[in-house]
């Protein structure tokens, strides 16, 4: 890259001050600006396919590898699908979809609002 100190910009600009003048020195330097920054872009984007390319040459050499294993070891996905845990089949759904009417346990399903008259009714739980 090129390395320039601050002299030698200085150099530059007061020559390119002498040579264009003042009046038409902000347009070169602005014209000049959008060189540079058309000459990055450029540079980026060639960069970018570049590592695409690489990147996409590497992914062809990973598939290569891969098709070769699996040609030496074509059980390979057998054998794994052999050892691995087998889950127990689901419990059965009850037989009968019927749904009893009555509670389980008697007196579930009185509305009790005041507990001391249930407990009068029925008696102390044990």
């Amino acid at each position: 890259m090129i390395d320039l100190s601050w002299s030698h910009i200085l150099l530059v600009l007061i020559v390119a001050l002498v040579v264009v003048g003042p009046k038409d020195l902000p347009r070169l330097m602005r014209i000049a600006g959008q060189w540079l920054a058309k000459a990055r872009s450029m540079a980026d984007q060639f960069r970018k396919s570049f590592d695409e390319m690489a990147r996409q040459s590497e992914l062809d050499e990973l598939r290569a590898e891969l098709e070769a294993l699996r040609h030496e070891r074509p059980l390979a996905d057998l054998d794994h699908a052999l050892n691995a845990p087998v889950l127990p089949p689901p419990a059965p759904a009850p037989a009968s979809s019927e749904v009893s009417a009555e509670p389980a346990v008697p007196g579930a399903h009185e509305d009790v609002s005041d507990p001391a008259e249930h407990v009068a009714a029925n008696g102390p739980c044990q």
